[in-house]
């Protein structure tokens, strides 16, 4: 048994301790937005946040998660980023948009005003076929400009016009 919190809610996970969380999150919990993608960590489809970490699930093992918070795609709306990838038209077939998105988020509450490079380095392990590439960096910094402008004006921190 291995106790986990999940989208904010404790969950006692009853699984072999080395079974992947995409296996527990998709089966056992009924999360089908983190994707099974390559397998081996390495295309970013199952992507979640692990105490704020982006980490793909495919090769996370339940037992390295025990007292920790995962949250997944589901647990993480509403975000400016996925309001940003809507405005943008940032996903194609969507296939890898929820792990992009959960990488996206965990940058944006490190970093609110990344720049397109910074965006770029932190989106650059997930695998994307569809060319949308450009559109969901633009998408990831305008979610930070709007992420940090100042209501009443509409002008970014910055200073520069949020319009």
């Amino acid at each position: 048994m291995v106790s986990i919190v999940v989208n904010g809610a404790p969950r006692a996970i009853d699984a072999d301790p080395d079974t992947p969380l995409l296996y527990v999150l998709r089966n056992d919990l009924g999360l089908m937005g983190a994707r099974f993608g390559c397998g081996l960590g390495l295309c970013g489809a199952c992507f979640v946040q692990v105490d704020g970490v982006p980490v793909p699930s495919c090769d996370t093992p339940v037992w390295s998660l025990e007292g920790k918070s995962v949250v997944t795609i589901e647990g993480l709306t509403p975000h400016p980023v996925q309001q940003a990838f809507l405005d943008e038209q940032a996903a194609q077939c969507g296939y890898c948009v929820t792990g992009i998105i959960m990488s996206a988020a965990a940058l944006l509450d490190r970093d609110p005003r990344p720049t397109a490079p910074t965006v770029a380095r932190a989106l650059d392990k997930h695998l994307c076929r569809c060319g949308a590439q450009q559109r969901m960096i633009r998408a990831v910094v305008k979610a930070g400009e709007r992420m940090t402008a100042a209501p009443e004006t509409g002008v970014a921190a910055g200073g520069e016009f949020d319009g």
